[in-house]
């Protein structure tokens, strides 16, 4: 079984390590034309709490995250436990 993993995208908010597959940046043209497909297809979540983009995360659900913390942030909370070590 495999062991569900967690990552806090801020404000509270918590994702599934498991199911993320890419976590960009929201400036480029191709990645806001994701963003606007997702939200006519009713598939984005909008952790931001009104604040600004600073990270988009594609889930393997075809699913689109964002959130006000930047994408280094997101990818080392990714990469490390609370106690500063890896996940392997």
């Amino acid at each position: 079984m495999t062991d569900i993993k967690l990552i806090n995208i801020g404000f509270g908010n918590i994702i599934s390590a498991n199911r993320v597959i890419a976590i960009v940046s929201p400036e480029s043209a191709p990645i806001k034309r994701i963003i606007t497909d997702a939200r006519e297809a009713e598939k984005l979540i909008d952790a931001t709490y009104g604040r600004r983009t600073r990270a988009v995360i594609v889930m393997d659900s075809g699913h689109i995250v964002l959130s006000a913390i930047q994408p280094e942030t997101v990818a080392n909370r990714f990469l490390f436990n609370k106690d500063g070590t890896g996940d392997e």
